[in-house]
């Protein structure tokens, strides 16, 4: 897997789960939705991503996005 499918499989996971809890826990969970897509929005722009940064560091191979 590369850095590219990684980063939107993980920001998917944790937009599932935010609002999963959003939904039984507490909707300030919501918030947690909102940075990932703040993040994933920043990231289109700017092409910095902490999370591929980490991950490339850990020597996954680099696709075309990051």
């Amino acid at each position: 897997m590369n850095i590219d499918r990684f980063v939107m499989a993980f920001a998917g996971t944790v937009v599932l789960l935010s609002v999963l809890l959003a939904v039984t826990v507490h909707p300030n969970w919501l918030f947690l939705t909102a940075f990932v897509g703040l993040n994933l929005l920043q990231a289109a722009f700017t092409r910095f991503c902490p999370l591929a940064s980490l991950l490339r560091k850990l020597g996954l191979k680099p696709g075309q996005a990051f």
